[in-house]
């Protein structure tokens, strides 16, 4: 069943849209056209070497009876041959040399090359520039922004070096986002130096056989020479900058460390491990529980607690499945004690003695860095030790927001963080929790405590529950949650906390909310205070600001994971530490920028919500193109046996081609399903390719290959099966 959206055929584009296509055709169709007579006029013969020579006496004629005209003539044909991208500004560059001297020749050509590039660098923006950013927008953030930050820098170097075809050089830049007085002013001094040595030769143009004799190898080794220019000149302001960060502090002669890592968790575990697997001598600071927020607070025990209240859940609806349902009996500390007992098997993992084995110097204590090679631990046991370090990796993780509510500390209130203990010592699940938050966490629990048994509340400020998700996944989150047992309300903002009663607003009205625990769970911060960034200068926004190679301010400073940002996944966290640890040990030899191109998540409701690239809501603010594949897991045959039909497979591509751009999965195991797509879009495999997987029935993978099949069938050569159908019919007589 594909999406009515997507397959409802498309209205008419507006009139201004259909004019701005018109234009487009009209103009293309012109250029071919003038560049058809040019090559059908055989034109390209008065732009040799020859014919310049053999006709210079009578330009010369021409010249001195009119010399405006010859000229204005000359700099029209430039710019137009220019525009065109037509082969042969050389030998008018020779000729500008021949007819008008140096001077002249020098400020015609140079005004007539510019304009007729610009020109051209126009037209190719006008008609594939906005088709190009559509289509592979996601493809060309990294290159649009490199272009906005050192788009001077690029043109500079390609116009001082006349290896590279001025033409591809004007088309290519067209289709990116520089602006055009910078491409005009960068070309025109770009292309000076190169226009006088032409135009130079062409005042000695008897002298020259071929255009060799002007470009030799050597002058053009010279003009790429001068392209490294800019870069050089960029690599010493960049070295000035790290002498002047790094001025007022004293470097050591020697270390007693390759690198420091402070924060256990995700980002600084796989840190560290990395540095001891390359022999590097590395110390690991956490002066908390090994593992982090993961295996302590967060992935881990609310997992733990999900599958619990899935069981009881289930055990409530048995009859789904054909068994007479029973209200499920349980001990809520034993189910506690459970959770704790999955953290413990896990624990050694993340352990202090683990870690120590495979080579980390592992020190519990508080780390704040001294300086930008200096790490002073106050250790646990009440020491103090300062360790000198090459390199630096803050991973400190983030922690729990709390809002700034009236009455709110006085309530007793839980986080994410702290209800794991806090609910551990009580005997039964509290009668009414209120959740404040209805974002991935805030939704987690919420739906885990109602189905077991506590009567909770779900406080969203907003108008939706999971915000980011397109409206769809979020109703169906919506109605999860209801089904489940949660009084949902959104639009409700907390105003003050008094006696036990959480005070709501909606609109003008005040609602009070009784509770008997209350659980804010309104996201997570970065820890940016206590580790000595302040007194270095390290930027601190809502995170560590680091740059694409995660190296603060500092480059010998890197950060990773939740600190970091921009994303509070523990795979991302990792997937960060793999750049900030190789680029903080070997980045004098070659450094990696951090790749954030295939991001997945999952939100562990029932039925799990997961997704990778773009939603339909950020494709259409984003303005990237885009048609919609959605098939619906009712059709599953294994989630049809399995009574999990809620949710569906939501793709979207490139219009017209099967690139995927995004999926969403709503569904049982939708976290598992995702990985074939994760995949698929970071190796560029497109819906063709998954279509022609097997996959094994009856299993819930199969969805991804229908939902497959539904983009090919939308896409199937109508006219082409027409034809066949007529060669059937002939077959059969």
């Amino acid at each position: 069943m594909l999406d009515s959206r997507a397959a409802t055929p498309r209205a008419l584009p507006a009139l201004p849209e259909r004019s701005a296509r018109v234009k487009k055709i009209l103009i293309l169709l012109a250029l071919i056209l003038a560049v058809v007579a040019f090559f059908w006029f055989d034109a390209g013969q008065y732009l040799t070497l020859d014919a310049l020579k053999a006709r210079q006496g009578e330009i010369d004629a021409q010249y001195r009876a009119a010399p405006l005209l010859v000229a204005g003539v000359f700099f029209l044909a430039y710019v137009a041959l220019t525009a065109l991208s037509i082969p042969g500004a050389a030998i008018l560059t020779l000729a500008a040399g021949a007819i008008f001297g140096l001077v002249v020749g020098t400020v015609l050509v140079s005004f007539a090359s510019t304009i007729g590039a610009t020109l051209a660098f126009l037209a190719s923006r006008f008609v594939l520039g906005e088709t190009v950013q559509n289509r592979f927008g996601a493809r060309l953030k990294a290159i649009n922004e490199g272009i906005e930050r050192d788009g001077a820098f690029y043109l500079f170097s390609l116009r001082l070096v006349p290896i590279f075809p001025f033409f591809i050089v004007n088309l290519l830049m067209g289709l990116t986002k520089i602006r055009t007085l910078t491409y005009f002013w960068v070309s025109q001094i770009g292309m000076l130096l190169g226009t006088v040595v032409y135009v130079n030769a062409g005042t000695q143009l008897a002298g020259i056989s071929s255009l060799r004799d002007v470009a030799s190898p050597g002058l053009l080794l010279s003009f790429a020479g001068l392209g490294l220019l800019p870069w050089a000149g960029k690599s010493v302001m960049a070295l000035i900058k790290r002498r002047r960060v790094y001025a007022r502090w004293t470097k050591p002669k020697r270390y007693d460390r390759n690198l420091i890592v402070i924060g256990a968790g995700a980002a600084g575990l796989v840190s560290s491990l990395i540095a001891a697997t390359v022999k590097a001598s590395v110390t690991l600071v956490e002066s908390g529980k090994m593992g982090g927020d993961c295996l302590n607070y967060g992935c881990v025990p609310s997992k733990a607690l999900i599958k619990s209240a899935k069981i009881a859940q289930a055990m409530r609806h048995a009859d789904t499945y054909g068994l007479n349902p029973v209200e499920p009996q349980f001990s809520f500390k034993a189910v506690m004690a459970r959770i704790h007992a999955v953290i413990a098997a896990i624990e050694p993992n993340d352990s202090v003695e683990r870690y120590t084995g495979l080579g980390v110097d592992v020190v519990q204590g508080h780390a704040r860095i001294v300086d930008p090679w200096t790490v002073e631990i106050t250790r646990n046991d009440g020491g103090t030790q300062r360790l000198t370090t090459r390199s630096i990796v803050i991973a400190a993780g983030a922690s729990p927001v709390v809002p700034d509510l009236p009455g709110l500390n006085e309530s007793g209130y839980l986080t994410s963080d702290t209800l794991w203990d806090a609910f551990a010592k009580l005997d039964t699940i509290p009668a009414r929790i209120a959740v404040l938050g209805g974002g991935p966490i805030g939704c987690e629990l919420a739906q885990a405590l109602a189905r077991l048994g506590a009567q909770v509340s779900q406080i969203e400020m907003g108008e939706r529950l999971l915000p980011r998700e397109d409206d769809d996944v979020s109703a169906l989150a919506r109605a999860s949650q209801e089904a489940s047992g949660v009084h949902v309300l959104t639009g409700h903002a907390a105003q003050h906390v008094e006696e036990g009663r959480l005070i709501l607003k909606a609109g003008d009205a005040e609602t009070p909310l009784a509770f008997d625990a209350l659980i804010v769970a309104v996201g997570r911060k970065a820890r940016l205070t206590g580790y000595g960034l302040e007194e270095l200068g390290i930027d601190t926004a809502k995170t560590v600001v680091t740059d694409g190679y995660l190296a603060t301010v500092y480059p010998n400073i890197f950060a990773a994971g939740d600190v970091a940002g921009p994303y509070q996944f523990t795979h991302t966290a990792s997937h960060q530490a793999w750049y900030a640890s190789v680029n903080a040990l070997f980045g004098q030899f070659r450094k990696f920028k951090a790749d954030y191109r295939v991001i997945p998540a999952t939100t562990f409701l029932d039925p799990e919500i997961a997704r990778v690239g773009l939603n339909e809501r950020e494709a259409t603010a984003q303005g990237i193109a885009h048609e919609v594949t959605l098939w619906p897991m009712h059709e599953l045959d294994r989630a049809i046996a399995e009574s999990e039909t809620g949710g569906f497979v939501k793709v979207l591509t490139v219009p017209g081609k099967d690139r995927i751009l995004g999926v969403t999965i709503v569904g049982a195991h939708a976290g598992e399903l995702l990985a074939e797509y994760v995949l698929a879009m970071k190796h560029g495999l497109g819906l063709n390719k998954i279509l022609g997987t097997i996959h094994t029935y009856p299993t819930m993978a199969e969805a991804n290959k229908f939902a497959a099949g539904a983009w090919k069938r939308k896409h199937a050569p109508e006219r082409l099966l027409e034809w066949v159908k007529r060669y059937h019919a002939w077959r059969r007589g």
